[in-house]
């Protein structure tokens, strides 16, 4: 289908929808499902609007060519038009693509420390205020679900919840293995070490979205421990909850109740759950398009930290900064993660074929 014809077809719809929506008998659950796809495309209408606005004005300036005292000024008129057509034209074939369900979640993110030991449960504490700083760079808030740290002050696992605009959006780039490379505080050579570390960014899901049966959960409780002794419960609060099809385990003991953690315990699972249909899902999908800036599986390994040199490198768009102090502060994250975007957009709209 031509883009002209896919336009048309995207006006129509949108005037259709204008007209359904101005029935005062439209039933409530029809409404609130119409009401957000006519929201949806009125982006898309508007910038048809526009499209069509400027293609008319040069058609206007063609005219005018044929005019010997109006030729200069129409000269100077399809220059100016010359750039915004295109340009217009790809912001909406950007907004006609398909829309990830999951982009305007909060997500859950969770970091776990990989290979490097010490030194590496201390770069999952820099990457866990790393994500902090940024959110509150975003405007976005973060909730800390569930910490478990080492003696040194290092993060085994850190689970937190972010909330805001698009976060999933955003911060789903940010899936994978990410690497440090650093004299370690314990190192007395002075040798450069390399650890690793693994995030995992998930969208959160409500009750309606996955249906967990009470059946298929297998819930333990337990004491909960921490670090020096402190956040110790001697009741049990902690929580460890098993759903039996799928084998997903989550384990909460941050709050002193019980209840609490397990309705933590219960929104993750819902999370992790999501996350392996959507990953089954799409697997036929991924094995066709391998993208450029990654899959977003855990094993795979998107960034390194490089403290010698003072550089961030994101092998996946081959993109280093040389301010990694600005990145680990969250104010320069989204140098990467815009360009990551706009990777992604533009590999997307390379599987459009516009006849």
């Amino acid at each position: 289908m031509s883009l002209a014809n896919t336009l048309s077809r995207v006006l129509a719809r949108h005037d259709e929808l204008r007209h359904i929506l101005s029935q005062p008998d439209l039933a409530r659950d029809q409404f609130g499902k119409l009401s957000k796809e006519y929201s949806d495309l009125t982006p898309v209408a508007e910038a048809i609007a526009d499209l069509q606005k400027l293609q008319k004005e040069r058609t206007d300036a063609e005219a005018m060519l044929a005019d010997p005292e109006m030729q200069a000024e129409a000269r100077q008129e399809l220059e100016r038009l010359k750039p915004l057509v295109p340009e217009l034209e790809l912001r909406i074939q950007k907004l006609l693509l398909p829309k990830d369900e999951a982009d305007e979640r909060n997500a859950i993110l969770e970091i776990r420390a990989g290979t490097g030991g010490d030194e590496a449960a201390l770069f999952g504490a820099l990457l866990f205020e790393m994500y902090r700083k940024y959110a509150a760079v975003r405007g976005w808030r973060f909730e800390v679900l569930d910490v478990s740290e080492n003696d040194l002050g290092g993060l085994r696992e850190g689970t937190a919840m972010v909330t805001g605009k698009n976060v999933f959006a955003r911060l789903k780039f940010e899936s994978g293995v990410h690497r440090v490379q650093r004299v370690p505080k314990t190192e007395a050579s002075g040798r450069v070490h390399t650890s690793t570390a693994t995030v995992a960014v998930l969208p959160e899901m409500e009750d309606v979205d996955v249906q967990i049966d009470e059946k298929d959960l297998k819930i333990d409780v337990y004491r909960s421990s921490g670090a020096g002794g402190q956040k110790v419960n001697k009741t049990e609060s902690a929580v460890r909850m098993t759903h039996i099809p799928t084998g997903i385990v989550v384990a909460m003991q941050d709050e002193r109740s019980q209840h609490k953690n397990r309705a933590k315990a219960l929104k993750i699972l819902r999370a992790k759950i999501y996350e392996q249909q959507r990953s089954a899902r799409d697997a036929a999908h991924a094995a066709q398009r391998k993208s450029q800036v990654g899959t977003g599986d855990r094993s795979e390994r998107i960034r390194t930290y490089n403290f010698p040199q003072g550089r961030v490198s994101d092998h996946r768009i081959e993109k280093t900064l040389y301010k990694i102090d600005y990145v680990i502060n969250g104010e320069a994250l989204d140098e990467f993660i815009d360009e990551l975007i706009t990777r992604d957009e533009a590999e997307r709209l390379a599987e459009i074929n516009y006849q």
